[in-house]
C-alpha cells in the first residue's frame, strides 16, 4: 500500500523560505517511474497544481509559484520536496503530496501540511 507522509509547513513572514518534504513507501522500487507532484489548498477555494515531476524528473509549474518555487525528487530515498522562496500571503494554503504511478489512473495523497505566510 502506498503511503505519503509530509512534513515542514509552518507559519512564514512574507518574502521567507520553507521546505516540504513527503517521503513515500510502498512503491515496491517503482518509485522512479511514478510521476510526483505537489498540490494545494486554500480555504474556500478547490485543490490546485502547485509543481509535478515526471518519472523523468520534468517539472511543471503553476504559473504563479514559477521562479520562486522548485521541485526535486530523490529516487533512492523515495522523497519528493518542494522548496518554497519568496512566499506571498496568498501561498497560504494546506499543501498535499501526490504521487501516481506509471499506466494507472489512481492518485495516492498525503495527509496535508499547513503553510501560512502571514506577518
Amino acid at each position: 500500500q502506498v503511503q505519503l507522509v509530509e512534513s515542514g509547513g509552518g507559519l512564514v513572514q512574507p518574502g521567507g523560505s520553507l521546505r516540504l518534504s513527503c517521503v513515500v513507501s510502498g512503491t515496491r522500487n517503482l518509485f522512479r517511474l511514478y510521476v510526483v507532484g505537489w498540490y494545494r489548498q486554500a480555504p474556500g477555494k478547490q485543490r490546485e497544481l502547485v509543481a509535478t515531476s515526471t518519472s523523468g524528473g520534468n517539472p511543471n509549474y503553476a504559473d504563479s509559484v514559477k521562479g520562486r518555487f522548485t521541485i526535486s525528487r530523490d529516487n533512492a530515498k523515495n522523497t519528493v520536496d518542494l522548496q518554497m522562496n519568496s512566499l506571498k500571503p496568498e501561498d497560504t494554503a494546506v499543501y498535499y503530496c501526490n504521487v501516481r504511478p506509471p499506466f494507472l489512473s489512481i492518485d495516492y495523497w498525503g495527509q496535508g501540511t499547513q503553510v501560512t505566510v502571514s506577518s
